[in-house]
């Protein structure tokens, strides 16, 4: 029977389930996530606090267990597999796709793995080794080694002969591959073409050859962007020799787009995509005192910063009430780019080539934006503190700080990326140093020879 698809929020589950264990109703608890297909039952228990969590993962089906672990994080997958005997974990694996359970063995124990590999028929066994052998963020690593391939030289008849012996297809089959007798790739045969072509025709007088394979060694990334840019539901992978090794679906792609996506705006944070919600309270704080370290001391270099314009300050007391809408203009202005830029360089769109011209856009769409909110912001400096010098200082203040935040917010990530640090993780951080030093430098040197 096909389970039930559910379309309450995962609080909605947690709610309800949670509401049956205290309840005593454990049945009603199978019955639901029986109901649920693996993905959703793995959001339900990441969605558990611990206790509960280990007590639901006990009632959910044997069958459905690897599926489930395949689509948790990191963190919460740990925390299962470690109160899981080996016996449990190699029968919750064993019947998974080659694809996933190589990202499955990647978080296993060397003693559980060794296990699993020796319970696997020959065939199996061969084939994830063939996708282990390659990194995880790879087209060879994301692969599946499943893949129906055809000679050239067959007529049609012979192959829909061939598929109805075989009496089955792979999941998110489209088209068939065919290849050589040495198994390299020559092109694709839609499924399409073998109903609706004349039985006696030739596979190679149908076939597509301009279906460009995905060589092994190919970052997940760029996986991506062809399967976006191509429309793709599927593509044959190949080795340095062009020989078919196996073959990618749209299904892997979206796992690589939706943890791009997470890991994107985790990162904004400082923290990581696989982190579990309901991870240990000394584990989440360590994680996180680090970047609250790092904040602390842009802070203080901030703090410095006004600290040596303390006399203008204590002179023109109005400096003080404004510094925030300098600093924070800057830092909005800023962080627009840098949200453009870190998209532009993870899409592949910026490099050196353009770079300056987004420079160039860039400075002056801060220069308008800046005018523009320099009269607002002078205006209404000089209706609330009648003081034209002052609404000069802060209007002149925001646009330097928006065309500071604009440059930062180019060539920050762009410096990043160069020395191998992540600019989704750090761009933030120092962006907000430089808009707030920037800012309150310009504000309070403007101040000090304009108002004293």
């Amino acid at each position: 029977m096909a389970k039930r698809r559910k379309a309450d929020t995962a609080s909605d589950q947690v709610q309800r389930i949670q509401a049956a264990l205290e309840g005593g109703r454990a049945l009603t608890v199978k019955r639901s996530l029986h109901a649920l297909h693996p993905s959703e039952i793995a959001l339900l228990v990441e969605s558990l606090p611990p206790g509960v969590r280990e007590v639901v993962w006990g009632m959910v089906d044997a069958e459905d267990r690897g599926e489930v672990l395949v689509h948790l994080p990191d963190g919460v997958r740990e925390g299962l597999v470690a109160h899981m005997n080996a016996a449990d974990i190699v029968a919750a694996a064993r019947d998974l796709d080659i694809d996933d359970l190589a990202d499955l063995v990647d978080n296993l124990p060397e003693t559980v793995t060794q296990q699993l590999l020796k319970s696997l028929d020959t065939d199996d066994r061969a084939r994830l080794e063939q996708v282990m052998a390659y990194a995880p963020d790879t087209a060879g690593g994301m692969m599946n080694t499943s893949t129906v391939t055809v000679r050239p030289d067959v007529t049609l008849d012979v192959v829909q002969r061939y598929l109805r012996i075989r009496g089955r297809l792979w999941a998110n089959t489209d088209m068939l591959f065919v290849v050589d007798r040495y198994g390299c790739y020559l092109g694709s045969l839609p499924l399409a073409k073998i109903l609706t072509r004349e039985p006696d025709e030739l596979v190679h007088t149908v076939m597509q050859r301009e279906s460009e394979a995905m060589l092994a060694t190919l970052p997940d990334k760029e996986v991506a962007k062809r399967f976006e840019s191509l429309d793709l539901l599927s593509a044959p992978v190949v080795d340095e020799q062009n020989r078919l090794i196996g073959r990618i679906t749209v299904d892997d792609v979206m796992d690589v787009i939706r943890q791009d996506a997470e890991h994107q705006m985790m990162s904004m944070a400082g923290l990581s995509e696989e982190e579990d919600i309901f991870s240990p309270v000394p584990a989440a704080s360590r994680r996180r005192a680090v970047w609250l370290g790092i904040n602390l001391v842009t802070a203080f270099i901030a703090s410095w910063v006004v600290g040596l314009f303390e006399a203008t300050i204590v002179e023109v007391v109005a400096l003080a009430v404004l510094m925030p809408v300098v600093a924070s203009m800057g830092g909005i202005g800023g962080s627009q780019v840098l949200t453009l830029m870190i998209r532009g360089l993870a899409l592949g769109q910026i490099g050196s080539a353009n770079a300056r011209a987004l420079l160039r856009k860039e400075i002056q769409v801060a220069l308008i934006n800046g005018t523009l909110w320099a009269v607002v912001v002078g205006a209404v400096t000089a209706l609330w503190f009648q003081n034209l010098a002052l609404a000069l200082v802060i209007g002149i203040a925001i646009l330097l700080n928006q065309v500071n935040g604009a440059f930062t917010g180019v060539w920050l990530p762009l410096l990043l990326k160069k020395m191998g640090i992540d600019p989704a993780l750090a761009g933030s951080v120092i962006l907000t140093t430089f808009t707030d030093v920037g800012g309150f430098f310009a504000l309070l040197g403007l101040g000090s020879l304009f108002l004293l």
